[in-house]
């Protein structure tokens, strides 16, 4: 697969307690015509954990509708559950996803050889590419190198990996084992264009639901050759890659789309408002970005 550049972790819209599907619509239209390279609806950003099945099913139904294959859609269909991340895979098969992102297992904490049983069982139900979405802050669970390879060598559709651990020496050793067809993007703003340089292919980007035009231009200065540009966008996202996680996420990038305009700020519980110091935050990095 060629996936590679900017792909937004799309927020997920909501009024009155509802997905908004015409602000979902429209926000997915502005990032392809802000030139975003691919969209990823229902992962951690989307709130895919408060989302029902149905609506987890909507928004990535909205998102591949809207797209219309502009740009590639990359599913969140991940569960700690095996059974329940092969339904949701063959959903987003059937409805028309390029591949599925699957977070590793939470909470119940797999071994090494359990991680692989799982993404083996899914392979094995549905024929999709799949992204094995490693964050072990937020699961408890880290893939180890090792093991991505394994993964990658022995499952056909495992085609890469979001790697949010932060950790560059076990970036730097999955790229070695893996090799240079491995997919490997940077699920951490922080670290995308050091994650260029070891080999990664792009980012999936909280930033990017802000400034979906800059994140994917400075994907493609460093694939151009161009590191000055993309050291410069580095820098100057870094105001603001800091203020989407001044408080958990998606809660600082949520409400900078509201300030934008884009949509409503509404948040499902557990999330709550950001703290009064977090909100002035995030207006002085939309305003040093003239984003206000």
């Amino acid at each position: 697969m060629n996936l590679r550049g900017a792909f937004t972790a799309l927020v997920t819209p909501f009024k009155n307690g509802e997905i908004d599907e015409e602000r979902y619509r429209e926000f997915i239209e502005w990032q392809i015509t802000e030139g975003i390279d691919g969209l990823v609806p229902c992962g951690t950003t989307g709130e895919s954990a408060t989302l029902t099945h149905e609506e987890h099913e909507r928004a990535i139904s909205i998102c591949i509708e809207q797209a219309n294959k502009r740009v590639p859609v990359i599913a969140g269909a991940g569960s700690n559950n095996t059974a329940e991340a092969i339904r949701l895979t063959r959903f987003a098969k059937r409805v028309g996803a390029d591949a599925a992102l699957h977070i590793t297992p939470y909470y119940n904490k797999p071994t090494q050889d359990g991680l692989y049983a799982h993404f083996k069982a899914i392979a094995s139900s549905v024929d999709l590419p799949l992204i094995v979405y490693n964050v072990p802050g937020r699961t408890g669970c880290n893939v180890q190198a090792a093991t991505m390879a394994r993964m990658f060598k022995e499952i056909p559709t495992v085609v890469g990996a979001k790697d949010a651990t932060g950790e560059f020496v076990q970036i730097s050793e999955t790229l070695e084992l893996c090799g240079p067809d491995f997919i490997l993007l940077s699920g951490d703003d922080f670290t995308v264009l050091p994650t260029l340089a070891l080999g990664g292919r792009g980012v999936i980007s909280v930033t990017s639901n802000i400034v979906p035009d800059k994140m994917a231009k400075l994907c493609a200065a460093w694939d151009a050759g161009d590191t000055a540009t993309a050291r410069a966008i580095h820098y100057e996202l870094n105001c603001l890659n800091r203020a989407c996680f001044v408080e958990t996420n998606p809660i600082p990038v949520k409400t900078a789309l509201a300030k934008m305009g884009k949509m409503s700020g509404e948040l499902r519980l557990p999330m709550v408002p950001l703290k009064p110091q977090s909100d002035r935050c995030v207006t002085e990095a939309l305003t040093a970005l003239h984003l206000l």
